[in-house]
């Protein structure tokens, strides 16, 4: 099997929004690795994740959005290599930085005393709190009753008030029925920590105990991080004093100083629990959470040189993110005229991106912007330069969507469904242009897309999403000819072209679940014909076809039932074939 690099490994990804007062998750624990130069197409539903999926890639999350959990691993060598000057600024921050360290570095030496007063004290505060029974039952009632209160104060805002005054009043008395039920709930959540109060304060013996050890704990405490440090933690605070600084500073003061704070914190508190961070890739996982941290790989007289691991989850700086979006990683959405702005001529806004990142004139950069246009298939591109968006087809303002994303010769283009918007012809222009350009540029096409039909012009492999989560992968033969899984088979039986005359089309039934309540089972079985018991009881692992092929279904299993996939698609190649009125060879 060919050896190809993972230009992209995503890793246990979770994704989290804020929505009216409740958290939905859009992204369940998605591992993937994407390689350098393929064609990867990620189907789904409509709200299945695959944009929010594909936007942690770029930092374009909602504000209400935040990755929860997982890592996302970007290898590009180009970004990774890191330099910073050795001048006085630099020096003089390093030496700061180190004293800082120094300071910090004692701490180490009460690590075990540290953990067990924080369990004693984790103790009382258990006894403080609400049991878990407590918690569940009015808290998650407090919960719901807010959602369901917002939901309602939403819908009473569409009433017509000249026309639908019942319906404005029977609304607000619910409002207020359910603020009246919530204010009761945490009064009584309230009455319950003041029980809880009064049960500790009356229990002398725990008390005296608690101040005791707590007492003790203390005193050693102090004892133990008054030690003079060792030559070898004085080594790894200078080392770590240069990865501060390679790590930050391309920032401008303000984040600088962010970072710097953020560093300080995750250093304190793993000197804290006797994380020693002696090994640098501990270092970078333990710190990465903070910065992108750059690890030390040597220095000269001027210059000091380090290699950062991109963890793509982790980037939070604009400068950070400025050298990733556009550069490295661009995105073509769906919509041209949405993605243009209508006020600016096309020339300018290609050239508007090569000016931010390439270091080139204007007149350079109107000279590469012009010879985009013809790569991209604009007639006459000199004389079309200084055209508006409206002056252009829908099929022409893709194209020039498309040369702007390539401007700067990314390692991955994301394609959000950009031929949704266009009529069939157009679609298969627009198609074979991006697979002709990346024979050219070398990227990565991550293509997003509902439409299985689209899937077999473009893709070399396929991820079919559901619910937030992967549940089969494999190159476009696998998963159109040797599909495994339930919702991968009604995925390809919706297929219009498989349609006979006469007949339905086929629909899948039901809707996806709501993603704001915990999953139990396999997501899909609520839908799934095929659906077992275990299907409602627990969640089925990836299960290995081939090399290249995975399925997350429990018809895999050794013991399931033997069970074949639908007629409809039992001999697809030939249906799709005689539907275009193909013949082989």
């Amino acid at each position: 099997m060919e050896e190809k690099k993972v230009l992209l490994s995503v890793k246990d990804l979770e994704v989290k929004f804020r929505v009216r007062g409740r958290v939905l998750t859009a992204i369940r624990g998605i591992s993937l690795d994407i390689y350098e130069n393929e064609s990867i197409a990620i189907v789904g539903e409509s709200g299945s994740g695959k944009s929010v999926f594909t936007k942690t890639f770029a930092g374009m999350l909602d504000k209400n959005g935040f990755i929860s959990n997982g890592s996302i691993y970007f290898d590009d060598d180009e970004l990774a290599e890191t330099i910073a000057d050795k001048n006085s600024a630099g020096q003089s921050f390093m030496q700061s930085v180190k004293a800082k360290l120094d300071s910090l570095s004692s701490l180490e030496f009460g690590a075990d005393i540290y953990k067990k007063r924080i369990i004693l004290e984790d103790e009382r505060k258990e006894k403080l709190a609400l049991t878990p029974e407590e918690e569940a039952g009015i808290n998650g009632k407090i919960d719901e009753l807010k959602f369901r209160r917002t939901e309602m104060f939403n819908q009473k805002q569409t009433f017509d008030p000249s026309k639908e005054k019942d319906r404005i009043r029977q609304a607000q008395n619910d409002i207020d029925r359910m603020a009246a039920e919530i204010k009761e709930l945490e009064s009584r959540k309230e009455e319950l920590l003041k029980k809880h109060e009064r049960e500790l304060a009356e229990d002398a013996s725990y008390n005296t105990y608690y101040e005791t050890e707590h007492k003790r704990l203390d005193d050693e405490y102090a004892s133990l991080i008054c030690r003079p440090l060792t030559d070898e933690m004085k080594a790894r605070n200078e080392i770590m004093a240069k990865e501060f600084w390679l790590s930050t500073a391309r920032h401008k003061r303000k984040h600088k100083n962010e970072t710097l704070k953020e560093l300080y914190a995750a250093v304190e508190q793993a000197f804290k629990t006797g994380e020693g961070l002696y090994d640098p890739e501990e270092r970078g996982r333990i710190l990465g959470d903070a910065a992108l941290y750059v690890k030390y790989k040597g220095e000269d007289e001027k210059k000091i040189y380090g290699r950062g691991t991109l963890n793509l989850a982790r980037v939070k700086a604009d400068a950070d993110w400025e050298k990733i979006r556009g550069s490295r990683i661009a995105t073509v959405f769906q919509d041209p005229m949405t993605s243009l702005n209508p006020i600016i001529t096309i020339g300018r806004q290609i050239m508007s991106i090569i000016l931010k990142h390439q270091n080139c004139s204007e007149g350079e950069a109107r000279i590469r912007a012009i010879e985009l246009m013809k790569k991209v298939g604009i007639p006459n591109a000199e004389k079309r330069f200084d055209d508006y968006p409206f002056q252009y087809s829908g099929g022409m303002r893709q194209r020039i969507v498309i040369a702007i994303a390539l401007s700067c010769q990314p390692k991955i283009l994301i394609c959000d469904e950009p031929t949704t918007a266009l009529d069939v012809t157009i679609q298969a222009q627009i198609l074979k242009l991006l697979k002709d350009l990346q024979r050219e540029y070398n990227y990565t096409i991550v293509f997003i897309t509902h439409d299985l039909g689209v899937v077999a012009n473009v893709a070399d492999r396929v991820a079919v999403l559901y619910a937030g989560q992967v549940i089969e992968l494999g190159t476009v033969e696998e998963v159109f000819y040797d599909p495994r899984h339930p919702y991968t088979w009604a995925l390809l039986s919706s297929l219009p072209q498989l349609a006979e005359r006469g007949t339905k089309l086929y629909s899948i039934t039901g809707t996806p679940p709501s993603l704001y309540n915990s999953i139990v089972g396999d997501a899909f079985a609520p839908r799934n014909p095929y659906c077992m018991k275990i299907d409602t009881l627990a969640e089925p692992p990836m299960f290995k076809v081939t090399e290249t092929h995975y399925a997350r279904t429990w018809l895999l299993h050794e013991d399931a039932p033997e069970t074949k996939k639908p007629e409809i698609i039992e001999d697809i190649h030939g249906k799709l074939m005689n539907a275009y009125h193909l013949t082989e060879g």
